[in-house]
This record gives C-alpha cells, structure tokens and sequence, in this order.
C-alpha cells in the first residue's frame, strides 16, 4: 500500500472508530426505520390501495421497506457533512489538510467511511427483512449495491455542502431545503406513479427515484426502469459529486 493508500486508509479508520464509538447512533439507525415500518405502514396499510398492477399482492409495509432503506442511507451520509463543520470548528481538519497527502485521498477516505457506515447499517436492516418480509438473500445482496451507490453520491453532497459551510445552522438549512424534497419525491412512501403529471420531470430527475426503484425491484420484484438504468443514473450523479467534492476540497483552506 503507498503513501497516499495508507493515508486514506487512515482515514478511513478513524471515521469508522468514532462511527463505532456512537452506539446510541447506530441503534437509532436501526430501530428508527423499522419503527416508521410499524406506525406508519400499519396506519397507511388500511387506507391504501395500488392502483398499478406491478404492485399487487405486495403489503404496504413490505412496498415500504425499500423507501424506508432508503431513507435510512440518504439521511444518514448527507448529514455526514456535519462531520466537516465539527472538525472546522475544532481545527481538526485544518491538521489534516496539511498533511503532506493530496486534498483528492482526504475526500476520498471520508467518502469510503461514509459509505462503510451506511453499507453496514443498510446490512442489518436487510437482514431483519429476510425474517420481517420475507424478502430473498439474492435480493437483499443486489440491494446492498443500490445502498452502497445511493450512499456514496450522498456522503459526496454532504461533503460538497459541508465544504462550503462555517455553521452547524446553515448547513443543516441548506441540507434539509434539499433532501426532504429528494425524499418525498423519490417514491419512497408511494408509487411516483401517485403524483401529478407535472412532477414527472421533477422525479425522474431525482436521483433517489432511481434508488428506492433499485432497491424495491430487487427487495419485491416490480422495478419502473429497469436494474441497468437505475445504476447508471445512480453512478453518473456519483461520479459527477465525487468530481465536485473534490473539487470543493481543493479548494478549502
């Protein structure tokens, strides 16, 4: 491993550390979701009815599952960059900037520990759908790379927009003005199919649509672009935020 992998990889673990440190995070990670499956899917299931036949026979809390997944890794790594404002305020990233690394492996170690952390609490979840929802063992894999690219261009939007912010208040302004839209019009708690015509542009244009259709195609079956599209779109928005965060790393001082 040469300097700048052992630099990332530095990095990596001290993310993963005071990840593992938090335990009443990961619990909330965990618990959180599923407790929205039970309040919200039990209450929802009673009054909602698919209009769309790829969703027949499929419970509401199972068809909620997947946006709740999602939901889970979107909130998660966009908030990540909160972790850049805490080490501004406390001048640890100032020490590590310095470091005789280029300013492309530091942003590249965060997003790798983002990632991690959001993979393995997607994991758990996925596990407790194989005894919650039935879901198969080969789904939940090929969900968990769905997770993984959905994680990676949001640890990268977090990090871009945490770049750029001096406040905890304005970067979680900013964040929340972006991501609950993301989220609400992703499909996440019901078919996009469900809004109206004039948000079709919107939604197709939100990269978490492509998310919550990889992962529910894969968890449940029915999928509205196709597992190929939803990739693609998913890794082009990455690649494209990975190349912006970089950039704004560059640029800090």
């Amino acid at each position: 491993m040469g300097h700048e992998g052992q630099a990332m990889y530095a990095l990596w673990l001290r993310e993963m550390k005071v990840f593992l440190r938090e335990k009443p995070r990961i619990v909330s990670a965990i618990v959180t979701p599923l407790l929205l499956i039970g309040a919200i899917g039990t209450g929802f299931a009673a009054t909602t009815q698919f209009i769309d036949p790829r969703y027949q026979g499929i419970s509401y809390e199972s068809f909620m599952f997947p946006g709740v997944l999602a939901m889970g890794v979107l909130f998660g790594t966009v908030f990540y960059g909160l972790n850049i404002v805490w080490d501004k305020r406390l001048d640890v990233l100032k020490e590590v900037l310095v470091a005789p690394v280029s300013r492309t492996t530091i942003f590249f170690g965060k997003v790798i520990g983002g990632s991690t952390q959001a993979v393995a609490q997607s994991a758990i979840l996925l596990v407790a759908g194989l005894f919650l929802f039935h879901t198969s063992l080969a789904g939940s894999l090929l969900a968990l790379l769905f997770a993984l690219l959905l994680a990676i261009l949001f640890v990268s939007i977090g990090l871009f927009l945490g770049s750029f912010f001096e406040s905890f208040e304005g970067f979680q302004l900013i964040v929340s003005f972006v991501v609950f839209p993301l989220f609400f019009l992703s499909g996440a708690l019901y078919p996009v199919e469900n809004l109206p015509t004039w948000l079709t542009v919107v939604t197709r244009l939100n990269p978490a649509t492509y998310a919550v259709d990889g992962l529910r195609g894969a968890l449940l079956g029915p999928t509205a672009f196709g597992y190929a599209t939803d990739a693609a779109v998913l890794l082009g928005f990455g690649l494209a935020f990975l190349a912006a965060g970089t950039w704004a790393f560059k640029r800090m001082t």
